[in-house]
């Protein structure tokens, strides 16, 4: 089953919405990264204006990806539609294309996202985390779609 057929969202909480997000989009802004965190902007599917969000930029043996740590978002399909988008941090913007990472290559993907990443993000992950066998991480795998970023600039 590809990834982006499984409808799984783990919608944020209050505090995560109107606090920590807007916490760390405000830091990202300003040109500070808290936890790795950079700002995706991504142009909406129907209205066509830049939605943005934190996100953290996953590397693993020099290639760039973006995991969504929360399911199938918004944010998700409306990079999928779009083909891309920009990732920013203070005034820097780095425009990139991306493609859908196959559910079979996830695992190590996964694995090194709950490495970095774990005390943030580790409650979306069904129980699964970096230490977890590769067929656990197989299984949750449809539930989190992973994009391989190519920056363009």
């Amino acid at each position: 089953m590809s990834a982006h057929v499984v409808d799984h969202v783990v919608k944020p909480g209050w505090f995560t919405v109107n606090v920590f997000n807007r916490l760390v989009a405000s830091f990202n802004r300003r040109g500070i990264s808290l936890f790795g965190s950079q700002e995706l902007a991504v142009r909406g599917r129907k209205s066509g204006e830049w939605r943005r969000t934190p996100v953290n930029l996953l590397t693993v043996n020099g290639r760039h990806y973006l995991v969504a740590p929360r399911g199938h978002v918004q944010w998700t399909h409306n990079l999928r539609a779009a083909g891309g988008g920009e990732l920013r941090l203070g005034r820097a913007t780095r425009p990139f294309t991306a493609t859908d990472v196959p559910d079979d290559e996830k695992p190590v993907l996964l694995r090194a996202y709950l490495k970095r990443w774990k005390s943030q993000v580790g409650a979306f992950f069904d129980g699964v985390g970096p230490d977890s066998s590769d067929d656990e991480l197989g299984r949750i795998a449809p539930k989190h779609p992973v994009f391989r970023v190519t920056f363009t600039d």
